[in-house]
């Protein structure tokens, strides 16, 4: 097997591991804030599927959230995945941008309806209606 073979699929069973981890983490800690955080990524993904398919969305927002899920999807990053503790960070500020984004373009209860952890996480993210 070749060399560049080898080092695609290490990155990618690392990748694999640290959302498995994030996963786990999600599903096992007690209710609070760090559980909060351990979810984000997995419920912005569930998030963006059902924004996705929601035929109120703007095409715009569709597309920005689009981006923001191949971004947290793409193997290449600013700050490597295989890094702990930092390494999503990159992936959870383009979500976050994503989602404030959107928050503008869609109903606030479209949004709430999508998003499938504690909605006050999305409510403070989000900010204030305007």
């Amino acid at each position: 097997m070749p060399g560049w073979l080898q080092a695609v699929l290490v990155t990618v069973a690392v990748v694999v591991a640290s959302w498995a981890v994030l996963l786990l983490l999600a599903r096992t800690l007690p209710p609070g804030l760090p559980r909060e955080l351990a979810r984000f990524l997995p419920d912005c993904v569930v998030a963006a599927r059902r924004l996705r398919r929601d035929p109120r969305v703007p095409r715009r927002a569709k597309a920005v959230i689009g981006f923001a899920a191949l971004w947290v999807l793409s193997p290449i990053d600013l700050i490597p995945e295989f890094l702990p503790v930092i390494g999503p960070l990159d992936d959870i500020v383009v979500v976050a941008l994503a989602l404030r984004y959107a928050g503008r373009r869609v109903p606030r209860d479209v949004l709430l309806a999508a998003w499938p952890g504690d909605p006050r996480l999305l409510e403070r993210l989000l900010g204030a209606e305007t």
